[in-house]
């Protein structure tokens, strides 16, 4: 069946010729059965009549269908050049049919390129930020060991140009356990298992890891929390974006500041309050600090990457509850979590 192919036009042209062979062949049997003129006569103003009736049926069903090919075309063109095709017709025949089906094509189309350009200029921030945030610590780190290696040093340099790479190679560790974290939660590896447990625990899993960093600066932290308060959540990694806020607070707290931590029970919330007394951040950058790598000018000397709060704010998202700052200048700031009771 694949050699019997035609086109639109050689098809009439064989109906044509079909039907007029057909009605010919009946008018000459009818009129050799009776032999009568009166028939043969009328068989064939009927074939003439038949034949002209469907030339002029394919002539308009061709006009049709080369308009329609045409419409069908520059609505591709349209959307191929980017334009809107919306609302192209609102009558109910075959082509606006088949014109409703190529806009939802076509918006589909256009969400899944949007999309694929975010992912794409989240790629390049994310390689962007990657590549500043490595290339101090390893120009350090060529410099210091440049220096070990052509020029000779005395046993107190050489223990203090180590040092220096233990802290570079710290901050590297740190970047890329912090990335190996965001990396998973954004793909979906990590899942977050919620269940019943008290957040006291919790709390203290958080606490147990800026102890030394708050004693070292002098810091007095205090924790208000009911031992006895439960609700459903991730205990690890809600201790983990805890423990990000209380780390951001002791970074940012001068010495012989304070930290308090509060919980309260609240009818469909728990919020979870981690207050400091360090500098505040300016209003116009409190939507900011949640971004990845985010970190303002005035703070680069401090350590860090800028992925706690970002980290932070995720878990407690995918945990169905949020996060709320409040921060003045010079008089601290509020970390606010809200974690749901159901």
């Amino acid at each position: 069946m694949k050699g019997f192919r035609f086109d639109v036009q050689t098809l009439c042209k064989i109906i044509l010729t079909g039907i007029i062979i057909t009605m010919s062949g009946a008018t000459i049997l009818l009129y050799l059965i009776s032999g009568s003129k009166e028939i043969l006569f009328s068989g064939i103003v009927f074939t003439m009549s038949a034949a002209l009736w469907n030339l002029l049926l394919i002539i308009i069903f061709r006009m049709r269908l080369t308009a329609f090919v045409a419409k069908l075309c520059n609505i591709l063109d349209r959307m191929m050049s980017g334009e809107d095709v919306k609302g192209l017709t609102d009558s109910e025949t075959q082509f606006a049919r088949i014109c409703h089906q190529l806009e939802r094509f076509n918006q589909i189309s256009q969400k899944n390129r949007y999309k694929l350009d975010e992912e794409r200029r989240e790629l390049q921030m994310l390689v962007s930020d990657i590549s500043h945030q490595v290339k101090t610590p390893v120009s350090n780190l060529k410099m210091v060991t440049e220096t070990l290696l052509e020029k000779p040093v005395t046993e107190q340099e050489r223990t203090e140009f180590l040092q220096g790479i233990r802290s570079q190679t710290d901050k590297l560790d740190f970047l890329f356990q912090a990335l190996v974290k965001t990396s998973r939660m954004e793909v979906g590896a990590v899942h977050l298992e919620k269940k019943d447990m008290p957040l006291f625990g919790t709390l203290a899993m958080a606490m147990s890891g800026i102890v030394y960093g708050a004693e070292k600066k002098n810091i007095a932290v205090t924790v208000e929390c009911p031992e006895k308060l439960h609700l459903p959540h991730d205990s690890r990694w809600t201790a983990e974006a805890i423990f990000n806020l209380l780390d951001n607070a002791v970074k940012y707290t001068p010495d012989g500041g304070r930290i308090r931590v509060s919980v309260e029970q609240w009818e469909m919330y728990v919020k979870l309050d981690v207050a400091d007394t360090g500098k505040g951040i300016p209003e116009g950058s409190q939507a900011a600090v949640f971004r990845r790598f985010y970190r303002e000018e005035e703070v680069h000397d401090e350590p860090g990457v800028g992925i706690g709060l970002y980290l932070a704010r995720e878990i407690i998202m995918r945990q169905g509850g949020y996060i709320k700052l409040s921060s003045e200048l010079h008089r601290g700031s509020v970390f606010s979590v809200f974690l749901p009771v159901q």
